[in-house]
């Protein structure tokens, strides 16, 4: 199920939601972070392991010996609105966007 939407100047568009980002590629910049405004998004840490690992919103409390990586997930999927913002400000090209799933 996907939908349009009409803009005030006539010209129809079609949300595009997050649906994956490449964490090989993500190199945790936070810029996308920084350009959603609805809270999709949050910088978790990669262990040795390969598991994620929550990193501190703080610097001061920041945990840089617990991870070897920090990376974007798309946490809140729900809180997405279609705009890509994201994608177009990630420097290594890292999301991939679809309409609303069924």
């Amino acid at each position: 199920m996907s939908y349009t939407v009409t803009l005030p100047s006539g010209v129809e568009w079609i949300p595009q939601f997050a649906e994956h980002i490449e964490e090989e590629k993500c190199i945790g910049c936070g810029r996308c972070f920084k350009v959603c405004g609805r809270d999709v998004l949050q910088l978790v840490g990669i262990n040795e392991e390969g598991e994620r690992v929550m990193v501190a919103s703080d610097d001061d409390d920041d945990d840089d010996d617990e991870y070897t990586k920090k990376v974007m997930i798309i946490a809140h999927p729900e809180n997405c609105i279609g705009c890509e913002a994201c994608a177009k400000i990630c420097p290594k090209k890292c999301y991939t966007h679809g309409p609303l799933a069924a």
